[in-house]
């Protein structure tokens, strides 16, 4: 059974925010009442990635009622793999924690990931019980997961779950490079390169009420292709060429 939350853990909590004005105050409310039952130590990070929409109004609202809410703004979109980056730059407390804006998540799950943040696991991944999606966004989202899984060897089951407890000293080891939804196969592969312990752990993944997806167009699609392939070769055909061959 996963062990008992410990209240001196730090914990940042990060959203990268895009045009999500009907779920972002919901999920940084939820943040604070959670936060508040596993430490003493948090921060709450949004990071809007040149939303077009009422976001910054909603945020810059709730940075007044918030004492550790921090706003990061993008002036211009930078992508998913941008916005995560930004993220990751402004969390300083040991564990960071991020989910996406847009509410397909619940945020109240987090003491699920802190419960098996052992002291021999650096980085929680979820994984989704059902993925609450458009039949086409399900085939293609398991057909990507699949597919990255086996090329990459990654240590995860469902690496487009975007619900990760991951500790900052693996972060800090990470030069993250991606600006699409690639990242996320850069993020999980670079921190099994970095030595991370990993563990997994099923979530509910629900129905998206508000907005639209960014990553199912096609431009975001063949952009993150493109990336996914840049990646494979950097990480695996070019790493792979580089080993030394054992002498028989």
């Amino acid at each position: 059974m996963p062990g008992a939350v410990d209240k001196q853990k730090r914990i940042s909590v990060f959203f990268p925010c895009y045009n999500d004005e009907g779920s972002i105050a919901k999920l940084v409310e939820d943040s604070f009442e959670t936060l508040k039952t596993l430490t003493d130590d948090y921060e709450v990070i949004v990071v809007d990635d040149g939303s077009r929409d009422k976001s910054r109004q909603i945020l810059s609202g709730l940075e007044k009622r918030y004492r550790n809410l921090k706003l990061v703004f993008h002036q211009k979109n930078q992508g998913y793999g941008g916005a995560l980056k930004s993220g990751f730059k402004a969390a300083t407390k040991d564990l960071i924690f991020y989910t996406d804006g847009d509410g397909q998540y619940d945020v109240k799950e987090l003491p699920v990931l802190l419960s098996l943040m052992s002291d021999d696991v650096d980085f929680v991944n979820g994984i989704k019980m059902a993925r609450r999606d458009a039949t086409y966004r399900i085939v293609i989202g398991n057909m990507y997961s699949l597919v990255t899984r086996w090329i990459f060897m990654l240590p995860v089951y469902d690496v487009d779950c975007d619900f990760r407890l991951i500790r900052k000293t693996v972060l800090d080891k990470l030069d993250l490079e991606s600006n699409s939804g690639s990242i996320c196969v850069e993020l999980v592969k670079k921190s099994q390169r970095a030595g991370a312990k990993f563990r997994q752990v099923s979530v509910h993944h629900f129905e998206r009420q508000w907005g639209k997806s960014q990553f199912f167009r096609f431009s975001k699609l063949l952009s993150t292709f493109f990336e996914i392939l840049r990646l494979w070769v950097e990480m695996v055909i070019t790493s792979r060429a580089m080993r030394p061959r054992s002498k028989k």
